[in-house]
């Protein structure tokens, strides 16, 4: 993988990365019957749609790719905005760190991950958590319209990321 490549899709993680903090930032102002309210599409509630974008994140690349110990955690210890900010902080350090090892030779390797039969390349797993992620924001947007707040904005522009 080129270095301006590598460089491209690191700006894309902490793109998510900084839009995330910015939703949990925001959602502070609901109360947390409302974050935790059963919702149309995405992951369900609010507070369990951002519980799940960063499990999903940490286990791809972590238990999937790195091939660590998979512990499933248990969305019953992330009952706040600050339970889940934490987790994210937790696991971005870790997920930081896999990213500045990444190279072009990890692109095509394959992995097998423990709640799948089918091998993946470990570029589309990488591709995978960030259009994951990017995916969930957009419903944040259309909850947030709902309840009358002003969406955190999706672009990349002016970010200062590149």
């Amino acid at each position: 993988m080129a270095e301006k490549e590598l460089e491209n899709m690191q700006a894309l993680f902490h793109y998510n990365w900084m839009v995330r903090d910015e939703w949990l930032e925001l959602l502070k102002q609901l109360p947390r019957e409302e974050l935790l309210r059963s919702r149309v599409g995405g992951a369900g509630s609010i507070l369990y749609t951002l519980f799940h974008i960063v499990d999903v994140e940490y286990s791809w690349i972590i238990f999937g790719i790195q091939g660590k110990p998979d512990t499933e955690p248990n969305f019953g210890d992330y009952q706040s905005l600050d339970r889940v900010k934490d987790f994210s902080d937790s696991c971005r350090s870790e997920i930081a760190s896999f990213l500045e090892s990444w190279s072009g030779e990890n692109e095509r390797e394959k992995v097998t991950v423990s709640w799948s039969e089918t091998a993946y390349t470990q570029g589309e797993i990488v591709r995978h958590v960030i259009a994951h992620e990017i995916h969930h924001m957009g419903q944040l947007s259309i909850w947030a319209r709902e309840l009358g707040l002003q969406p955190v904005s999706a672009n990349f522009i002016g970010r200062g990321l590149l």
